[in-house]
């Protein structure tokens, strides 16, 4: 199932419309958080299938230094465009990475880290490849079921996993992407990933990246916009570019 995560929040933006609509409220597009972009921050963003070819050169030249690229999700879907995205955004000196987009509820964290890595989702130490990423957000499918049906203690054994299985397959932990609500709300404000996990935390139309999930004090990466200059949504990396690179090698 080819899922993309602008897809998802276009059907999100839809309910938020109908149920603004009938409040009589109008919505304007999310703006973006222009005043947070310093100029010492390295800006990113990440693609997905939705964005198919990206003139990765074009997105170099617009201030793009990395990339996350969707690689797969739950255990039978792979990116159709992965390889073109991933190896593109490379020839043009992006540092990038690949994510994996969580369904709990299509099998278990450990099948689902292994069908990640195994199709595209590792990592070397070599300056230019990021740690895989765990995109575990709010169920697009189903909104019935936001936590996929885990209770909080099962959603962060799953998370746990994942984690132990591409950090035994490729020496990395992932990143993880996530909303500070979905968090809180899903795994009961779990503590148990921020020590040793960076956080890739999703906040648009703000100035900075709000009140974090539980545990972590700082962020890693921020996702402050689904649209802007670069292809698909907008990131920043919290430091230099040297940092970026240090980070990218592991240290």
């Amino acid at each position: 199932m080819a899922h993309t995560r602008t897809s998802a929040r276009a059907r999100l933006w839809a309910v938020l419309l109908v149920a603004l609509a009938a409040a009589g409220t109008a919505l304007a597009d999310p703006p973006a958080a222009t005043a947070a972009v310093a100029a010492e921050q390295p800006r990113g963003h990440d693609v997905s299938s939705h964005q198919r070819a990206v003139d990765w050169e074009a997105a170099k030249a617009a201030g793009a230094t990395f990339v996350y690229v969707k690689a797969t999700e739950s255990t039978a879907y792979r990116n159709p465009y992965f390889g073109p995205q991933f190896d593109g955004a490379g020839a043009a000196g992006l540092v990038r990475g690949a994510y994996h987009f969580a369904r709990p509820d299509q099998g278990p964290g450990e099948a689902q880290a292994a069908f990640f890595v195994h199709n595209g989702g590792g990592w070397s130490a070599d300056g230019r490849t990021l740690p895989p990423a765990l995109d575990v957000e709010y169920n697009p499918y189903d909104a019935r079921r936001p936590c996929y049906g885990l209770s909080r203690a099962g959603t962060v054994a799953w998370i746990r996993a994942f984690s132990d299985e591409v950090n035994r397959l490729t020496g990395r932990r992932p990143v993880i992407y996530t909303t500070t609500h979905w968090w809180n709300a899903c795994t009961g404000g779990s503590g148990a990933f921020a020590a040793d996990h960076a956080l890739w935390i999703a906040r648009h139309g703000s100035a900075d990246a709000g009140t974090l999930p539980a545990g972590w004090s700082s962020w890693t990466f921020w996702q402050y916009a689904d649209r802007g200059g670069l292809p698909g949504d907008q990131n920043l990396f919290n430091g230099s570019a040297g940092q970026l690179a240090r980070f990218a090698r592991g240290a």
